[in-house]
């Protein structure tokens, strides 16, 4: 029999931490409208990957991680909100789309390609699939350090078709690694449904082939999400090894700004739209008292001010020095 994780009752999160988790929803969503809009203004050349719909999934698994212990994620483009989360900031993020001097990576690169180990993030590498054994390294190497690090990966449905992905699961329950796969099954990979590249109707059955511990979890249900996480660390953290979490969730844009969607039935799209993730949460800390409406509205202007703050700041900046390119290639 294959081992499976088991469910334990809800830690409780008090109001505080309710509502920091509701920021960093909303700045997720609302940093990216910015930077949708600023694309649209011809300020930003290359791609933006969205993460409308699916916020929630990378918001509540990265806030079951524990900085003290040094925990580190990797996320895919569209997980903005765990990097959030971690630490990164919108200014670098402003400043990376926007090829300013003043980026992490001195505006050599776009989007969220930047690292920052003490934070503990690594910026998303382009091949899907390779992250989990980067990550698999990464863990791998704290723990031989005596460290109680845990890691945290992030890939699509698409991504665990890859050769890259099977080898590093297998490797991950192999080694017993303290590492969390979080793959979003959100229906899609860029143009391609799920049903034309696998028969399994589940993610969690390819994980469950190298005998590692699976959790599936409505991935727009930032409260769900952040429990079973919770769980999957506190297993890793205790020398019980990775575990696979399917989040089923959906993206409401394209697979980039360029893609219009078209591929995807409006009924479909119509259908996830009710189960908006931050609409949810919203009636939630609204219907259980957790919140009013005054607060979520001071949130938000706070949101937007700080936005707006950051956005003008970032603008002010230098554009990337083109002979930087030449730092930073070889240790």
């Amino acid at each position: 029999m294959l081992p499976q994780s088991k469910i334990r009752p809800n830690m409780e999160l008090t109001k505080e931490q309710k509502l920091e988790l509701y920021h960093y929803l909303r700045i997720t969503r609302a940093l990216e409208e910015k930077l949708e809009n600023l694309l649209k203004q011809g300020k930003i050349v290359g791609g933006l990957f969205r993460c409308l719909g699916q916020e929630a999934t990378a918001v509540g698994s990265a806030y079951a991680l524990d900085k003290s212990h040094n925990d580190i994620v990797s996320p895919l483009t569209r997980d903005m909100g765990a990097m959030m989360v971690m630490g990164a900031t919108p200014r670098e993020v402003f400043s990376s789309y926007l090829a300013r001097a003043t980026s992490p990576n001195r505006g050599r690169d776009q989007n969220l390609h930047f690292t920052d180990l003490e934070r503990g993030f690594i910026g998303t590498v382009s091949p899907l699939g390779t992250l989990v054994s980067v990550m698999n390294g990464v863990v791998m190497a704290a723990r031989m350090r005596g460290k109680k690090t845990v890691g945290m990966v992030y890939i699509g449905d698409g991504a665990t078709s890859t050769g890259a992905f099977h080898e590093a699961a297998n490797f991950a329950a192999v080694q017993n690694l303290p590492l969390i796969i979080i793959a979003e099954h959100n229906g899609y990979a860029y143009t391609t449904p799920t049903s034309k590249q696998m028969r399994v109707e589940n993610l969690v059955e390819r994980a469950k082939a190298y005998g590692m511990p699976t959790e599936i979890v409505d991935g727009n249900d930032v409260l769900a999400v952040y429990e079973v996480s919770r769980q999957a660390v506190e297993r890793a953290r205790q020398g019980n090894g990775p575990t696979l979490i399917e989040a089923k969730t959906f993206r409401m844009k394209g697979h980039a700004a360029h893609d219009n969607q078209s591929y995807v039935p409006k009924e479909l799209l119509e259908e996830w739209r009710k189960k908006d993730p931050i609409d949810r949460f919203e009636r939630h800390l609204l219907e259980t008292q957790t919140a009013t409406q005054a607060e979520l509205d001071e949130v938000n202007s706070k949101v937007e001010a700080s936005l707006e703050a950051d956005l003008a700041w970032t603008e002010s900046q230098g554009a990337f020095n083109g002979e930087d390119a030449a730092l930073g290639v070889y240790a």
